[in-house]
């Protein structure tokens, strides 16, 4: 695999300065706001990513709700996001069915 990618469970806006400076580039979300009690926002996190200067993009869902326009959405921004990637979700699940689809599709650049 030529993608430099780590998928991670659920991440808080005060360890994304800890992610740049373990070279990171570009964080998306899999996971929707609201899923749990004092859960991070998706804002939070992308106000913190930004204040870090990495990519931020979110694409949420549901883990029973993933169809093909989250794929391609996910997709289209993995392709043009600077690597490595950090992907997460509540779990990670999500995360890896996400990019595990895109890759099945055929979507993802190598």
């Amino acid at each position: 695999m030529s993608h430099q990618v780590s998928i991670t469970g659920q991440i808080t806006p005060d360890q994304v300065p800890m992610i740049a400076e373990n070279g990171f580039k570009t964080i998306i979300n899999n996971r929707p706001d609201g899923e749990e009690p004092n859960q991070p926002t998706s804002a939070e996190i992308a106000a913190a990513a930004e204040k870090a200067g990495l990519a931020y993009k979110e694409v949420s869902f549901a883990g029973s709700e993933l169809n093909q326009t989250h794929v391609e959405e996910f997709a289209d921004f993995f392709n043009q996001a600077a690597q490595p990637i950090l992907i997460f979700c509540r779990t990670g699940s999500r995360s890896t069915g996400i990019y595990e689809a895109a890759k099945r599709m055929d979507l993802l650049d190598d």
